[in-house]
């Protein structure tokens, strides 16, 4: 299987699977002296790991990382950091009723299709518990990056969206809720929503917006990697995404030029943003914001037909414990994504500049 590796010079490789021993990862690249605060990487993954609330999946794992190389009294030495998180709340029976069946939507029928075996606990490598190791390697990029500050947040589940822009928010209070979303009152009605879409074992999408701060001008290369380019693999490399759009994206295709152009400031910034904060692919300075969308979670818990390894229709139901709605858990998993593809560019900015 290749695929495993994200990034250029600042690279992540991880490895395992759902109901494995244990996930984990090799970060290669990350400068050495950089001081590490070990708690703070931990929060990030307490904000993805399963368990956490009445809305997402009832799997109780501490995700604990302990890191095996790359760090020594607290600072980064240079050399590869090795981490790793132990799985310890599989219920792999959970899934034996799938061993020779398809679940729609998933990524079961290509796996098998592709390699001619496949793991089917959980979905094996293809489950999104994967992404707790990018959570690991996201936290890490954000220390090195220090002045620049990402911020996801949840602006829609289902229907039921924000529509106020990220400026009229306070972006910090989407910690003070179980749904990730900074305006209290839609926060209420979407916690509501996605218990009312669970209560008849269905599922919902969402998306998840985010916001980057204090990003320094030149980010990004001309042509193929272009900073959006990237952000846009980095974003729909995460499971469940469907859409990726920055700046004025798809509605910018409705305006005219004249009202969509960025006008200067006499000290290069912008009068507006449309532009999402990268022109040519290069950041401008300002704001860097863009959404991502993710589809309903496709495992439902409800009966339905499919078929199996032979091609013979089937009836199934879905068993095990599964997020209703994933949005709420993954605002850490697009920072840390973003934080990586940001991570990235820093350090070619420091070879190509």
């Amino acid at each position: 299987m290749a695929g495993n590796s994200f990034g250029k010079l600042f690279n992540l490789t991880t490895y395992g699977e759902s109901h494995g021993p244990a996930l984990g990862g090799v970060i290669d690249g990350c400068p050495s002296g950089v001081e590490l605060d070990l708690e703070a990487i931990q929060h990030e993954l307490n904000r993805r790991k399963p368990g956490q609330s009445a809305i997402v999946t009832q799997r109780k794992e501490p995700d604990t990382v302990k890191f095996h190389s790359g760090i020594f009294e607290g600072k980064t030495t240079g050399t590869p950091i090795g981490f790793v998180i132990e799985n310890t709340n599989q219920k792999s029976h959970d899934y034996t009723h799938i061993k020779d069946s398809y679940r729609p939507s998933h990524a079961d029928y290509v796996y098998d299709k592709k390699y001619g075996f496949r793991d089917y606990r959980g979905g094996g490598r293809s489950s999104a518990r994967e992404t707790s190791c990018r959570v690991v390697a996201g936290a890490i990029a954000k220390q090195l990056l220090k002045d620049i500050e990402i911020t996801a947040y949840v602006s829609s589940v289902g229907t039921m969206k924000l529509d106020k822009p990220y400026t009229e928010l306070d972006l910090s209070k989407a910690e003070e809720n179980i749904v990730r979303c900074p305006d209290m009152y839609m926060a209420s009605q979407m916690e509501s929503y996605i218990k009312d879409v669970r209560s008849k074992g269905d599922t919902v999408g969402g998306v998840v917006s985010c916001v980057i701060k204090n990003v320094p001008v030149g980010l990004g290369e001309p042509v193929f990697d272009k900073l959006h380019a990237e952000l846009g693999k980095a974003m729909l490399s995460i499971n469940a995404v469907k859409g990726f759009e920055y700046g004025s994206g798809f509605h910018g295709s409705t305006m005219y030029g004249s009202d969509h152009n960025d006008a200067f400031n006499n000290d290069g910034s912008t009068k507006t943003n449309y532009s999402g904060g990268i022109q040519g692919g290069i950041s401008n300075g300002m704001d860097i914001y863009f959404n991502v969308a993710f589809k309903p979670v496709a495992t439902l818990i409800q009966k339905y037909e499919t078929i199996d390894k032979e091609g013979n229709t089937v009836e199934m139901q879905g068993k095990g414990r599964h997020d209703p709605c994933v949005v709420p858990r993954a605002v850490p998993i697009v920072e840390a994504m973003a934080a990586l593809v940001l991570a990235d560019f820093h350090l070619i900015n420091k070879i190509y500049s």
